[in-house]
């Protein structure tokens, strides 16, 4: 599952509502779920 920072474009691996891999918090208004791939290039995310 992915998520995105609808502030930056960036698209994370993780859940809405959770974490993202590599650490933010995604229960905040500016993250929606995704289904694009994940371009994230932190430790976590990445792999």
């Amino acid at each position: 599952m992915a998520v995105k920072n609808t502030e930056t474009g960036e698209v994370h691996r993780g859940y809405k509502g959770g974490k993202t891999e590599c650490g933010f918090d995604t229960s905040e208004s500016h993250w929606e779920a995704s289904n694009a791939s994940i371009t994230c290039e932190k430790d976590g995310c990445k792999n």
